[in-house]
């Protein structure tokens, strides 16, 4: 992850940890107008309830986006083509090496099962 995205995604984190503090003032604030002695205002607790949801839903939003992008792997993004070649040859051949190894092995087993 390179620096740039890095404070991008940190700002869109504090972004995220101001609406957690807004919905706990929210709650707060229901919480309050419920305890009321003269009885809660029916606008005030629904306007504060909707401000509630929606920040709620931008929180869950914004967390799995930043879960996904933190993630998601690009090893070879900012590679140019040959790097990227010259390690896909490289895993061709690993697995070359390994399906030889497993066929030796098959016949060293085979000669031991014989014996």
């Amino acid at each position: 992850m390179d620096s740039q995205s890095q404070n991008t995604s940190l700002q869109r984190l504090q972004t995220v940890e101001q609406r957690i503090v807004r919905v706990l003032e929210l709650a707060g604030g229901v919480m309050d107008e419920l305890s009321s002695p003269s009885g809660p205002r029916k606008e005030l607790v629904s306007s504060q309830c909707s401000e509630f949801m929606q920040l709620i839903k931008d929180i869950q939003m914004t967390l799995r986006d930043e879960i996904k992008s933190a993630c998601e792997y690009r090893p070879f993004e900012k590679c140019d083509y040959s790097s990227r070649i010259s390690n896909e040859i490289c895993c061709k051949k690993l697995e070359f090496v390994t399906a030889q190894l497993d066929g030796m092995k098959q016949t060293i087993d085979g000669y031991y099962d014989a014996a």
